[in-house]
C-alpha cells in the first residue's frame, strides 16, 4: 500500500494542469486515439493457457478484461497533454453499452486483433468503440464489436474534468458521432422507462397476467394455489450465486477494484448459470448495459447473484447483480448489474415468474433481449 500512496501523491501534483474548461482542451480527432493491439495467442503458448478454455476455446472474460483496459488506454490517448506526454486525468469505466458477438468460437491458437477509438464524447464522458478480430485461415475475421462509455475524473479520482473536443472528419466519423448522440439519447430513454421507476406497459401487463393464469390450479378456485406449466421452471429455481474476496491482485491505481475483473467474475457466473439451466454448452450472443453504480474496494467481500429472468426458444437472458457486504456495518450495496444473453444447443424450458417482483425481473429481461435481437444473431 505504501506504492500506491506515493502513486497517488505524484498523480497529486498533476491537478496543476486541468482545463477550467472545454473550450481550454484542444480538438482532437478520432485518428488521435486510433489504438491497434495484438494479442500472439498463435505464437505464445504460455499466454495461450491463460486464455485456455476446457472447450479448447477462449475465455471470454479475459477478453472482457483486455477490452476494458483497451478502452481506458483509448481514453488515455485522447486526453494526453504535450506538454506532460501523457494525460493528466483519471479514467473510470461508467458502463458497457453494447457487446455484439459477430462468431460462436474464438480460437485458442490463433492471433486476436484489438482495435478502437474515441467515437463522441460529451463535457466529461468519452465513449470509445472497439473492434475484436482473430486471424484464421489466413485472413482477420471478424469476432465482436463493442461500445464502452468512460467518464473523466481529477487525477485523484475525487470530481469530475473535462476531456478534449472531438471533431468528426468525413461522413464515417460523423455517423459514428451521431450514432453516440444515439446512444446517449437511448440510455436516458431507458432510465426514464426503467421498471424500478415506473409501471409496465399495458402490453406488458397482459403479458403478466396470461403468465399468472397460466400457473393457476385449475382444480381449485384460489389464487394462491400455483401449479407450474409442462416444461417450465420456476425463476426462484434458476438462481446462481458466488462469492469474491477483493485481493490487492486485481486492484487499479485507485486502490479499487479492476473493472474488467468485475465483469470477468459476473460473465463467468451468467455463463454458468446458463449452462446448468439449458444442459447444454451456451455460447454469448451480447452483453448489454453493464453500469459501474458503486467502486468495489480492496477487501471487499463481493456478492454475486445470476438469474434466469427470460428464455425464448434456444436463447436464455441472465442478469448478475453484484454487491458488497460490509461484515462490520451489516450492510449490502449494490455496485453492478450485468445483463447477458445466451444461446443453448437446444430449445430451452420457459422460465416462470411466481411473484410480481419476478414478473418484473422477467419483463426487464424481455426488454434486454428485444433489444439485443434487434441487432441481429451472430454467425
Amino acid at each position: 500500500f505504501s506504492d500506491h500512496r506515493k502513486a497517488m501523491q505524484e498523480r497529486a501534483s498533476l491537478s496543476s494542469q486541468l482545463a477550467s474548461s472545454q473550450e481550454d482542451l484542444p480538438v482532437r480527432t478520432m485518428k488521435d486515439s486510433l489504438i491497434e493491439v495484438l494479442l500472439p495467442l498463435g505464437s505464445q503458448p504460455t499466454l495461450r493457457e491463460k486464455y485456455l478454455t476446457m472447450h479448447n476455446s477462449v475465455r471470454f472474460g479475459r477478453i472482457l478484461e483486455d477490452l476494458d483496459s483497451l478502452a481506458v488506454l483509448i481514453c488515455y490517448t485522447h486526453t494526453k497533454t504535450d506538454t506532460l506526454g501523457r494525460s493528466p486525468l483519471s479514467i473510470v469505466t461508467a458502463l458497457v453499452d453494447k457487446i455484439d458477438m459477430r462468431k460462436n468460437i474464438i480460437y485458442p491458437d490463433c492471433d486476436i486483433k484489438f482495435t478502437g477509438h474515441v467515437t463522441w464524447v460529451g463535457k466529461t464522458s468519452i465513449e470509445a468503440k472497439m473492434h475484436v478480430t482473430q486471424l484464421h485461415d489466413g485472413a482477420f475475421s471478424p469476432v465482436l464489436d463493442a461500445t464502452f462509455v468512460m467518464v473523466a475524473r481529477d487525477p485523484e479520482n475525487k470530481r469530475a474534468a473535462f476531456v478534449n473536443p472531438l471533431k468528426p472528419e468525413g461522413p464515417e466519423e460523423e455517423r459514428l458521432f451521431q450514432q453516440g448522440e444515439i446512444n446517449k439519447t437511448r440510455r436516458v430513454e431507458l432510465s426514464t422507462a426503467s421498471l424500478l421507476k415506473v409501471a409496465p406497459t399495458a402490453e406488458e401487463r397482459k403479458i403478466v397476467h396470461s403468465q399468472f393464469l397460466s400457473t393457476l390450479d385449475s382444480k381449485t378456485v384460489s389464487f394462491r394455489s400455483r401449479v407450474l406449466p409442462p416444461n417450465s421452471v420456476w425463476m426462484e429455481d434458476a438462481k446462481l450465486k458466488g462469492l469474491e474476496i477483493c485481493h490487492p491482485q486485481e486492484r487499479n491505481i485507485f486502490n479499487r477494484i479492476f473493472g474488467g475483473f468485475l465483469m470477468r467474475k459476473a460473465y463467468e457466473l451468467g455463463w454458468a448459470n446458463a449452462c446448468a439451466y439449458g444442459g447444454s454448452r451456451p455460447y454469448l450472443v451480447a452483453v448489454d448495459d453493464i453500469l459501474f453504480q458503486k467502486p468495489v474496494e480492496v477487501g471487499s467481500l463481493l456478492l454475486l447473484s445470476s438469474q434466469v429472468c427470460y428464455t425464448e426458444e434456444t436463447y436464455i437472458q441472465v442478469r448478475v447483480h453484484t454487491e458488497v457486504f460490509d461484515a462490520m456495518t451489516r450492510q449490502h450495496n449494490t455496485t453492478n448489474v450485468f445483463h447477458f444473453t445466451f444461446c443453448s444447443q437446444e430449445e430451452v424450458p420457459q422460465v416462470v415468474p411466481k411473484s410480481y417482483g419476478e414478473s418484473m425481473l422477467y419483463l426487464d429481461g424481455k426488454r434486454h433481449f428485444d433489444l439485443t435481437m434487434k441487432g441481429g444473431t451472430v454467425a
